[in-house]
């Protein structure tokens, strides 16, 4: 073989390993966790950092809300279930309602993935606010178990296992144990707390997100 096909047959090479490297690059990546992280979330990778920080200031659990989103809609901004729309799924009661405590996330506009960013962050800091719990876990579980049911079910909850004896400021083990809501509701709220959390959230953090996790329960 002439130099010069030694050269084009290493050009040609050094073409399909480019062309390789952008097709894994666009491709969802799967962290050593195990959890695929789908690569729309890098589009809307800033935009996140950006509204987390304006409501939690430098330690903004980026990776947390991240995992939010996978949770509630895996990155896709046209995402409808029967009840809510949009990438951080908003029912539309609630996007209507959201400006009331959020005046900075706009008119309601769940299908703009932009909005969504701002009214998940906004939306999350005031339940973090209002949560109760022992320590960041609880509050965070707790705070995400009233975004996905709402704070009645989680509270009447709280309720049920203080009278019974258990700890209505921690979650796991304890108040996630008691139901006030439809099995079906009951089991779709416990599985998203955990997911978020124990799954979802420290997937992100190995991927390279900003965070440190809210939780460590077996």
């Amino acid at each position: 073989m002439t130099l010069r096909a030694r050269l084009l047959w290493f050009l040609v090479g050094v073409a399909l390993v480019s062309l390789l490297a952008t097709c894994v690059n666009s491709a969802d990546a799967r962290t050593a966790l195990g959890v695929r992280i789908p690569a729309t979330s890098l589009q809307y990778r800033h935009a996140l950092e950006q509204a987390a920080g304006e409501r939690f200031g430098l330690a903004a659990p980026v990776a947390r809300l991240a995992a939010q989103l996978q949770q509630e809609s895996g990155w896709n901004p046209k995402a409808k279930s029967p009840y809510a729309e949009g990438l951080a799924q908003f029912a539309p009661p609630t996007a209507q309602w959201l400006p009331q405590i959020c005046p900075a996330v706009g008119p309601p506009d769940p299908w703009d993935a932009w909005w969504s960013i701002r009214a998940q962050t906004c939306y999350d800091a005031w339940l973090y606010a209002r949560a109760p719990g022992n320590g960041d876990c609880a509050r965070w579980a707790m705070t995400l178990s009233a975004y996905n049911g709402g704070e009645t079910a989680r509270d009447r909850e709280r309720a049920l296992a203080d009278r019974a004896g258990a700890d209505p400021q921690r979650w796991f083990h304890e108040t996630a144990s008691f139901r006030a809501r439809s099995k079906s509701a009951w089991h779709e709220n416990r599985d998203y707390v955990r997911s978020i959390l124990l799954v979802l959230e420290p997937a992100y953090i190995d991927a390279g997100w900003p965070g440190k996790a809210a939780c460590h329960v077996a």
